[in-house]
């Protein structure tokens, strides 16, 4: 397992057109979201040359789980599409909050990984845990998430400290939910 993480320019054209297309694999021809698409590759108007991305490899360098990182100073997936998330509370817009989005750590080459198991598996805290790292390394100090409702096991069961923004809603026939995470600072 080798987690990189980057922005569109500094990952390979290469790696970044693999991680487009598992992210088509995984959330619109496993999980049947309707999302945006460009030649085979799930790809939206959040991933922008300042998107930041943490991508995980398998030992045979296949693709096996993504997370996408955007300061909420910038537009961004909750404040723009889903802001009823946050339950009436505002959106946030800060330099040291960041949004997790496109989250995802489905090994299609393993035959005992669903969908759904994505949420438990090593690669899946191991890429959250990196993911948490490396936004701090961009002066984060909290996360907000736009999740389906599976992510608070992975979040509870591997001990993250995170706590609903707000309750599920149904939007597109799946339940979703704004999620906070908090990023510890090295020694606190």
């Amino acid at each position: 397992m080798n987690n990189i993480a980057g922005s569109s320019s500094t990952l390979s054209k290469e790696l970044f057109e693999r991680v487009g297309r598992y992210r088509h694999k995984v959330f619109i021809e496993t999980l049947g979201w309707e999302l945006t698409t460009r030649n085979g590759e799930e790809l939206d108007q959040f991933d922008r040359p300042d998107t930041l991305y943490v991508v995980s490899q398998d030992d045979d360098g296949n693709v096996n789980g993504c997370a996408r990182l955007l300061p909420t100073s910038q537009p961004y997936l909750l404040g723009e599409v889903f802001p009823e998330l946050m339950n009436g509370a505002p959106v946030p817009c800060s330099d040291e909050i960041w949004e997790l989005s496109r989250f995802a750590a489905v090994d299609f080459n393993s035959r005992t990984t669903s969908a759904l198991s994505q949420f438990s598996s090593e690669v899946a805290v191991r890429l959250l845990q990196d993911s948490i790292a490396f936004a701090a390394e961009q002066g984060a100090k909290r996360l907000i998430t736009v999740s389906p409702i599976g992510i608070e096991r992975l979040l509870r069961r591997a001990g993250f400290h995170a706590h609903r923004a707000g309750p599920p809603m149904i939007i597109g026939g799946h339940p979703i939910f704004a999620c906070w995470i908090e990023v510890r600072q090295p020694g606190a």
